[in-house]
């Protein structure tokens, strides 16, 4: 989730996305995305097993923030919502 082109950015692991980005998008959970506003959904990755998603989820957190941008800007250089996507 960001707040806007190159805003802040969230990373969290959900099996529900669809249901987590719409909670994100109307700040109806308290917490950094909704203090920092991260309502659009940019990027998402999709794992078969929770595991490996919370393990990617930890590895990604350790990332730079460029390293985020580029994996972004590679599929959704526009920095698009994509929450209209996912139905």
């Amino acid at each position: 989730m960001a707040s806007k082109r190159n805003g802040t950015l969230y990373l969290g692991v959900t099996s529900d996305l669809p249901a987590r980005a719409y909670q994100h998008r109307n700040k109806l959970v308290d917490g950094f995305s909704k203090d920092h506003d991260c309502t659009l959904l940019v990027w998402y990755e999709t794992h078969d097993d929770l595991q490996n998603a919370r393990y990617r989820e930890l590895q990604m957190k350790k990332w730079k923030r460029a390293w985020k941008v580029d994996l972004i800007e590679a599929t959704n250089p526009q920095w698009k919502d994509l929450f209209e996507t996912l139905f």
